[in-house]
């Protein structure tokens, strides 16, 4: 079986998910992902308030649909676009 890997939308970040197990909640998940990567400092350095407005503005994307903070995460690997973030 291969993996598909949807096209990165323009202006913006991807955070790739590698999960050993399912998660309950994608925002815890993906803020520990976000502060472990290297490849963009600033968005490593977000605040909480600020994270939490990516979600509310809709800027952070799975499979291009809106993402919640609830939303549960399947083991595997999960794609996260991060549309249009500056610091």
């Amino acid at each position: 079986m291969e993996d598909h890997v949807p096209p990165k939308p323009a202006n913006s970040i991807r955070i790739v998910l590698e999960l050993n197990k399912a998660e309950k909640r994608l925002d815890n998940v993906l803020l520990r992902a976000i502060k472990a990567q290297k490849e963009n400092l600033s968005l490593r350095e977000i605040t909480r308030t600020a994270f939490k407005e990516l979600f509310n503005e809709g800027k952070i994307r799975i499979k291009g649909q809106n993402a919640r903070p609830s939303s549960a995460v399947a083991k595997g690997i999960t794609y996260v676009d991060i549309i249009g973030f500056k610091k």
